[in-house]
């Protein structure tokens, strides 16, 4: 069965980037050799990506796009109101509800799961449609006081699973629902 992950890091005070979009309090920690979810054995179980626009334009801004190819190898739905100007191979641009994509998504990942890379409001939208099983956050000793929030929303998640990674916190939920 095709589970919905969100894995990813944030501040203490729960944003994933400052208010420019920046990721220096992330790269700028020290990482251990240990973890609860190593990213290795987390991306082996990963057969389609799900991303918004702004977290999208990052990667290819930071990461480096390799002669414009995209930096994962499955297939990557982009929800987006503006289409990239390139078209990339393996990158679906699409709109609207997640639920309106489901079909399509869990057919590109083929029995394994899908990962929400990014952002907070995109992974929310997942779970407001309950399509969000599960989320991994690694915590840093950072607060920020403003920026791109964690989850746009308000819902009620199980502790799964917690460890250390260097300076991080890690953190393992199940997602519960939406709070009313």
């Amino acid at each position: 069965m095709t589970r919905y992950r969100y894995y990813t890091a944030t501040t203490l005070d729960g944003f994933l980037a400052d208010e420019h979009d920046s990721l220096d309090w992330l790269l700028s920690q020290p990482v251990g050799e240990e973890s609860i979810m190593p990213y290795d054995d987390f991306i082996a179980d990963v057969g389609a990506i799900v991303t918004g626009r702004t977290t999208y334009d990052w990667v290819l801004e930071h990461e480096g796009a390799v002669d414009g190819a995209w930096v994962y190898t499955q297939p990557t739905f982009l929800f987006t109101h503006r289409p990239p100007a390139a078209r990339r191979e393996g990158i679906t641009a699409v709109s609207g509800a997640p639920a309106e994509h489901r079909a399509a998504i869990e057919e590109a990942a083929d029995g394994k799961d899908v990962w929400i890379v990014g952002g907070g409001d995109l992974a929310a939208e997942f779970a407001r449609a309950g399509m969000l099983d599960e989320v991994f956050v690694s915590i840093a000793p950072v607060a920020l006081g403003a920026g791109r929030p964690l989850l746009g929303g308000s819902f009620d998640l199980e502790l799964r699973e917690h460890g250390r990674n260097g300076a991080f916190l890690e953190a393992r939920y199940a997602v519960v629902g939406e709070r009313r």
